[in-house]
């Protein structure tokens, strides 16, 4: 089974923010940083999901674990519902994926300790954003 650590990160709420995506399993090590607009964390958190399932459907994986340390993110595809209007579209984009790409996708909530390297990546992207305001 893949394995695929999301992380999203704001310098501010809102802010500069970033995406980081690890992935690990069946020989794979992918690492990604994307940088963001100026947005929340949580909004970051939805899109480092996004981004995540992106690249797992790009490399055609069909069984998912999805590992997220924001509670928002996972509680939201499990039950399939988000309160906050702003994050609606976002939690569509990934259950529309998640339906349209994929033989099976679990979600699970993971301590931040368990997270570095997404948390890292999501870190690094911030700094991209950063360094592209200041071009």
């Amino acid at each position: 089974m893949i394995e695929v650590y999301i992380d999203g990160a704001s310098a501010g709420d809102p802010g500069p923010s970033g995406a980081g995506v690890f992935i690990k399993g069946n020989g794979n090590l992918i690492r990604h940083a994307f940088p963001l607009s100026e947005m929340s964390n949580h909004q970051a958190e939805f899109h480092a999901c996004i981004r995540g399932l992106d690249i797992c459907r790009d490399h055609q994986f069909s069984i998912i674990s999805i590992r997220s340390d924001s509670k928002v993110v996972v509680d939201a595809i499990e039950k399939e519902y988000v309160k906050n209007p702003t994050f609606r579209p976002l939690l569509l984009t990934i259950l529309t994926n998640i339906n349209n790409h994929f033989e099976h996708v679990f979600i699970k909530w993971i301590p931040k300790k368990s997270n570095k390297e997404a948390d890292l990546l999501a870190k690094r992207a911030i700094q991209l954003s950063l360094d592209k305001l200041s071009d």
